[in-house]
Order: C-alpha cells, then sequence, then structure tokens
C-alpha cells in the first residue's frame, strides 16, 4: 500500500513518521509541494494521497489522478470549499476529512482574540515601541460585560461557548440546527437579525456555502449594534471585506480579529518581506489598531497538527483496504 502525502511542512513530519511507525505495512511519502496541475503527476503509482491547502483542487487535478486509478484523497483539514463537488462524483472519488481535530485549539484563539480586541493590546504594543508607557486614553471593555452571539454551535463553536460562559459573558446563539443540550439552556435565538440586534460581539463558527458566502455584508452590518465587535476564525469569505472596511469606518464595528480573509493565499504562509503584493483590503485592515490579522493559525497546536496528520493518513487507508471510512465526506 502506497500513500503520497502533499504539502507536508517540517512540523508535520514528526506526526508522520510516528504513524509509519504504528502502521509499517504502509509505504508513505512526502512532498512539501501542494497538488496541483503540474504536481499530480507524482502520483502515479499511489494507492491514495493526503493533502491540506488553502489552494484550489482543480478539475483537471482530478481528471489526472483518475487517469491513474486512484480515487482516494484524505483532507487533513475540515473545508472542502476548494474542490468542485460535481467533479469529485463525477470522477468517482471518495474524500474523507478530520472534521474534530482540536475544537479548543480555534475556539481558545477567538476569543483570545477577541481579548486582545477588548483590552487594545496592538495599540499598547506600538505606543511601546514608540517609547510611550502611559496607559490612557487606551481605556478598555471586559469580557464578563458582553453579550456574545456565536453563529455555528458545532464542535468548536459549543468550546468557544464554554470559554465565554466561564468568563461570565452572556451568550446567544443562532445555527439551523440546534444542540439539545444548548436548547435547554435557551441559549438559541429564532433569527440571525435577533442575535445582531443583541450581541456587541458576533463570532463566526459556520462552514463556507454559497448561502453563506458574505453573509456578513453591509446589510447585515447595519442591523448591529453600533460598536459591535467582530471575530472570524472559520472562512474568510463569510465576510465582504470592503462591507467590513466601510463599517469600521463609520463605527458601526469597534475592532475585528480575523484569522481568516477572503483572498488569503496572497499572503498567508508566504514571507513577504521586501515584496509587493496587491490587496487594498489586507493593507487596509492591518493598518487599522482595532483590526487583530493572524495568517490562518487559530488551528496551529502541536495536538491539532498531530490530529490532523494521523487521522487523515489513517482515513485514507481506511479507504483503500475497505472503500470507506468513518470520515468519508458527502456531497450532496
Amino acid at each position: 500500500m502506497k500513500i503520497l502525502a502533499y504539502g507536508i511542512r517540517e512540523d508535520e513530519k514528526p506526526f508522520v513518521k510516528e504513524w509509519e511507525q504504528e502502521n509499517p505495512e504502509v509505504d508513505v511519502e512526502i512532498t512539501d509541494q501542494l497538488l496541483d496541475d503540474e504536481t499530480v503527476a507524482m502520483a502515479k503509482g499511489f494507492d491514495g494521497v493526503v493533502v491540506y491547502q488553502q489552494k484550489p483542487y482543480t478539475d483537471t487535478v482530478f481528471e489526472k489522478l483518475d487517469s491513474y486509478g486512484i480515487h482516494n484523497v484524505s483532507l487533513r483539514n475540515v473545508g472542502v470549499d476548494n474542490m468542485n463537488p460535481a467533479t469529485v462524483k463525477k470522477y468517482g472519488f471518495k474524500v474523507t476529512n478530520v472534521p474534530v481535530y482540536s475544537p479548543a485549539a480555534i475556539a481558545e484563539f477567538s476569543v483570545t482574540q477577541l481579548m486582545n480586541l477588548l483590552r487594545r493590546t496592538k495599540e499598547y504594543f506600538h505606543k511601546f515601541e514608540r517609547g510611550d508607557f502611559r496607559w490612557a486614553p487606551q481605556i478598555s471593555q471586559e469580557l464578563n460585560q458582553q453579550t456574545v452571539g456565536v453563529i455555528g454551535t458545532g464542535h468548536i463553536g459549543r468550546v468557544a461557548i464554554d470559554i465565554y460562559k466561564g468568563f461570565g459573558a452572556k451568550v446567544i446563539a443562532y445555527d439551523v440546527y440546534h444542540n439539545p443540550e444548548l436548547e435547554k439552556e435557551g441559549l438559541y435565538v429564532d433569527t440571525l437579525d435577533e442575535l445582531y440586534a443583541k450581541a456587541t460581539v458576533v463570532t463566526l463558527h459556520i462552514p463556507l456555502f454559497p448561502s453563506t458566502e458574505h453573509m456578513l455584508n453591509k446589510e447585515a452590518f447595519d442591523k448591529m449594534r453600533d460598536g459591535v465587535f467582530i471575530v472570524n476564525a472559520s472562512r474568510g469569505p463569510l465576510i465582504d471585506e470592503q462591507a467590513l472596511i466601510d463599517a469600521l469606518d463609520s463605527g458601526k464595528v469597534a475592532g475585528a480579529a480575523l484569522d481568516v480573509l477572503e483572498d488569503e493565499t496572497k499572503v498567508f504562509n508566504h514571507n513577504m518581506v521586501g515584496k509587493n503584493m496587491t490587496y487594498p483590503e489586507f493593507w487596509n485592515l492591518n493598518s487599522r489598531e482595532n483590526v487583530l490579522i493572524s495568517p490562518h493559525t487559530a488551528f496551529y497546536t502541536n495536538i491539532a497538527v498531530q490530529n490532523m496528520v494521523k487521522f487523515s493518513l489513517s482515513a485514507n487507508k481506511d479507504l483503500i483496504e475497505t472503500g470507506t471510512s468513518d470520515k468519508l465526506v458527502k456531497f450532496d
């Protein structure tokens, strides 16, 4: 059995080695190259591929994998929004993901970034760099005084809710699918409009679908309370970045913590020192004292990376051996 793992980073290699030692019957080869139209040829002769990237998986990639007799693809992440479901089904691919690798990693980071917004740490860092060690006028807000509107109550959203409750914040939630325990607690509101009207913080923990793209747009921001804080550690295109910029300019939004961006592959995980990059929305947002941008690192902990590597390799092995996996993605 042979598996080719694309896009393997240095921090993932120890976990690949551990998995190989636990599964000596499987030959795993790795490359730091992403899976695209040029590198797909490397997969010839393998039984399956393991991948992780924000870069789109093109129709050509699937067509070529099909021609090589490879139909087992295992993602080291959750999202499948960068592949075409119609193409996946057309060529009979079986795709797995890692739906739960460490909800705590993402939830903890999102709360941490909100705390940084509330306590205005970016402004203090910049003052220190200038030699200004005064505390005024950067007076802060307390998390225990916030009404946090959590959109999406899956694994990550529920962990975030527990953390917010631990700080004493009031939590309200919205999801199409209600969690029975949260339902009993009475945390759900009936509509997004109701959440927008009540929340002082709006935090996103939902997948990207056509129906959720740009869900935070001008119309949504207009329905929110003045001075609302926005947190997004989910998917960049959930927010219309120009609408966010306008809302920041008007004061409707007091601050935003963004671990994801609409066009993040232009900048995230690249060393841009001394390089030019055309992305005006990024430069606008990043220049603001009340906007925190992190390079899609909410997931990035030792536990999460270990689980992403090992769970995806095991899922690929299951696909090859049995034709199915408990992590199989259903493309409806």
